[in-house]
Protein backbone atom coordinates (compact mmCIF):
# COMPACT_ATOMS: atom_id res chain seq x y z
CA UNK A 1 0.00 0.00 0.00
CA UNK A 2 2.89 2.37 0.69
CA UNK A 3 4.22 1.93 -2.85
CA UNK A 4 0.86 3.08 -4.20
CA UNK A 5 1.16 6.21 -2.06
CA UNK A 6 4.70 6.83 -3.29
CA UNK A 7 3.47 6.40 -6.87
CA UNK A 8 0.77 9.02 -6.35
CA UNK A 9 3.26 11.39 -4.74
CA UNK A 10 5.64 10.87 -7.68
CA UNK A 11 2.86 11.76 -10.12
CA UNK A 12 1.91 14.88 -8.16
CA UNK A 13 5.52 16.07 -7.97
CA UNK A 14 5.93 15.45 -11.69
CA UNK A 15 2.75 17.39 -12.48
CA UNK A 16 3.76 20.32 -10.27
CA UNK A 17 7.30 20.49 -11.66
CA UNK A 18 6.01 20.36 -15.23
CA UNK A 19 3.82 23.37 -14.58
CA UNK A 20 6.60 25.19 -12.69
CA UNK A 21 9.18 24.79 -15.48
CA UNK A 22 7.64 27.74 -17.33
CA UNK A 23 8.27 30.02 -14.35
CA UNK A 24 12.00 29.24 -14.01
CA UNK A 25 13.94 32.38 -14.92
CA UNK A 26 17.32 30.71 -15.40
CA UNK A 27 18.36 31.27 -19.04
CA UNK A 28 19.90 27.78 -19.19
CA UNK A 29 16.43 26.23 -18.86
CA UNK A 30 15.09 26.83 -22.36
CA UNK A 31 13.59 24.93 -25.24
CA UNK A 32 11.36 21.93 -24.85
CA UNK A 33 12.12 20.50 -21.39
CA UNK A 34 10.05 17.54 -20.18
CA UNK A 35 9.88 15.85 -16.79
CA UNK A 36 9.73 12.18 -17.79
CA UNK A 37 9.72 10.50 -14.39
CA UNK A 38 10.08 11.15 -10.67
CA UNK A 39 11.38 8.57 -8.19
CA UNK A 40 10.92 9.46 -4.52
CA UNK A 41 12.62 7.61 -1.70
CA UNK A 42 10.26 5.86 0.76
CA UNK A 43 11.07 8.38 3.52
CA UNK A 44 10.18 11.29 1.15
CA UNK A 45 13.53 13.01 1.73
CA UNK A 46 14.82 12.86 -1.86
CA UNK A 47 13.15 12.85 -5.26
CA UNK A 48 15.15 11.98 -8.36
CA UNK A 49 13.70 13.96 -11.27
CA UNK A 50 14.43 12.67 -14.78
CA UNK A 51 14.53 15.40 -17.41
CA UNK A 52 14.39 15.05 -21.18
CA UNK A 53 15.38 17.89 -23.52
CA UNK A 54 14.55 18.13 -27.21
CA UNK A 55 17.91 19.67 -28.13
CA UNK A 56 20.39 17.01 -26.95
CA UNK A 57 23.36 19.41 -27.07
CA UNK A 58 21.87 21.49 -24.23
CA UNK A 59 21.08 18.65 -21.80
CA UNK A 60 23.95 19.35 -19.39
CA UNK A 61 23.27 23.08 -19.32
CA UNK A 62 19.54 22.55 -18.70
CA UNK A 63 20.27 20.15 -15.82
CA UNK A 64 22.71 22.71 -14.32
CA UNK A 65 20.04 25.39 -14.63
CA UNK A 66 17.47 23.19 -12.93
CA UNK A 67 19.89 22.38 -10.11
CA UNK A 68 20.46 26.11 -9.69
CA UNK A 69 16.69 26.69 -9.50
CA UNK A 70 16.23 23.65 -7.23
CA UNK A 71 15.53 25.67 -4.10
CA UNK A 72 12.80 27.68 -5.80
CA UNK A 73 11.24 24.54 -7.30
CA UNK A 74 11.38 22.70 -3.97
CA UNK A 75 9.71 25.60 -2.17
CA UNK A 76 6.92 25.81 -4.75
CA UNK A 77 6.35 22.03 -4.69
CA UNK A 78 6.20 22.22 -0.88
CA UNK A 79 3.53 24.91 -1.08
CA UNK A 80 1.46 22.94 -3.58
CA UNK A 81 1.65 19.56 -1.82
CA UNK A 82 0.85 19.04 1.82
CA UNK A 83 3.54 16.58 2.85
CA UNK A 84 5.42 16.32 6.14
CA UNK A 85 8.72 16.63 4.27
CA UNK A 86 9.27 18.31 0.95
CA UNK A 87 11.75 16.11 -0.89
CA UNK A 88 15.08 17.48 -2.03
CA UNK A 89 15.04 17.49 -5.83
CA UNK A 90 17.90 15.76 -7.62
CA UNK A 91 17.82 16.42 -11.37
CA UNK A 92 19.19 13.88 -13.81
CA UNK A 93 19.23 13.73 -17.62
CA UNK A 94 16.97 11.00 -19.00
CA UNK A 95 18.17 9.14 -22.06
CA UNK A 96 15.40 6.53 -22.15
CA UNK A 97 13.80 8.13 -25.23
CA UNK A 98 17.12 7.85 -27.11
CA UNK A 99 17.55 4.23 -26.02
CA UNK A 100 13.99 3.42 -27.12
CA UNK A 101 14.56 5.04 -30.51
CA UNK A 102 17.81 3.10 -30.94
CA UNK A 103 16.14 -0.23 -30.06
CA UNK A 104 13.26 0.51 -32.44
CA UNK A 105 15.76 1.25 -35.23
CA UNK A 106 17.57 -2.04 -34.55
CA UNK A 107 14.29 -3.97 -34.63
CA UNK A 108 13.28 -2.32 -37.90
CA UNK A 109 16.68 -3.17 -39.42
CA UNK A 110 16.28 -6.82 -38.41
CA UNK A 111 12.76 -6.90 -39.81
CA UNK A 112 13.94 -5.48 -43.14
CA UNK A 113 16.78 -8.01 -43.35
CA UNK A 114 14.46 -10.94 -42.60
CA UNK A 115 11.75 -9.63 -44.90
CA UNK A 116 14.21 -9.02 -47.74
CA UNK A 117 15.71 -12.53 -47.53
CA UNK A 118 12.34 -14.30 -47.59
CA UNK A 119 11.34 -12.89 -50.98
Amino acid sequence: MASNRIGRINEEIQRELASLLRTVKDPRVHGLVTITRVDTTPDLRYAKVYVSVLDKSDVKEVVKGLKSAGGYLRREVGRALSLRYTPELVFQADDSIDRGTHILKLLNDIERKEGGGAE
